[in-house]
């Protein structure tokens, strides 16, 4: 584990697997740098050939929690990435995340990022312009802040169990949703990058991602199986981001 500076000052963390091309990869909200260690991808992108560079967002992991709004400007997580990518030096280089991280790349790639290539996981079009904190999610993350009941059972009740499995902070997660930005359809046809969108075949919440696929100029589009939760566990993924970025 080493540590960075997000944009304000903020301590945050990282981690590294393998030598050769940097590729930074972003974690889904809630999950940490290790779902990309975990399940297999950081490894797969290691042993051919890459630096695979894996930070905790803030809000997550080893990376600080603050609670105080101010901690949480709009884009933040985009400052946050931009920074690292600065503070390591990164000129050529490969960006990519899932669910959360992808929404975040795409951000990235809209503020001025320019990797070599890019890779957007487990994200669709529709829920770039979404409110981030309404939903099940930012539901049940005010009730487990607030302590509040949640009804045994229900589907609320399943997003709580994982949110304290993980080790969430409701607060700072609260705090994460409301710092995120929309990113207009029209930005997207601007980015040059040359992207790879990928979601699993069972990822009806993301069920968009051939529409962000094509409002991007040079994306290729796959699909993988799996659901938002297992596509990236199994070995087709690693394969599609093997495949795309070792060209």
């Amino acid at each position: 584990m080493r540590g960075f500076t997000g944009h304000d000052g903020a301590e945050l963390t990282y981690r590294e697997i393998g030598d050769g091309r940097p590729l930074v990869l972003l974690h889904g909200f809630i999950a940490t740098a290790r779902q990309w260690i975990d399940h297999g991808p950081a490894a797969a992108l290691a042993a051919r050939g890459f630096r695979v560079i894996l930070p905790d967002l803030r809000g997550h992991g080893d990376s600080t929690r603050p609670h105080d709004p101010a901690s949480y400007p709009p884009d933040v997580l985009v400052d946050d990435g931009l920074a690292l990518i600065d503070q390591l030096g990164l000129d050529d280089y490969d960006l990519g995340g899932y669910s959360l991280g992808g929404r975040i790349v795409l951000r990235m790639l809209v503020r001025g990022a320019r990797p070599a290539r890019a890779v957007v996981a487990g994200q669709g079009l529709a829920a770039l312009g979404a409110a981030a904190s309404g939903g099940t999610l930012g539901r049940v993350l005010t009730a487990l802040a607030n302590g509040d009941s949640i009804e045994p059972g229900s589907r609320d009740a399943e997003a709580a169990h994982w949110i304290t499995q993980l080790g969430g902070d409701p607060v700072a997660l609260l705090r994460v949703l409301d710092s995120l930005v929309a990113t207009p359809e029209g930005a997207l046809g601007l980015v040059d990058t040359p992207t790879l969108v990928v979601v699993g075949d069972e990822d009806h919440d993301h069920a968009s991602a051939d529409e962000l696929a094509a409002a991007l100029p040079l994306a290729r589009f796959t699909r993988v199986p799996g659901d938002h939760w297992t596509a990236l566990t199994g070995p087709e993924f690693s394969t599609a981001l093997v495949a795309f970025l070792g060209r």
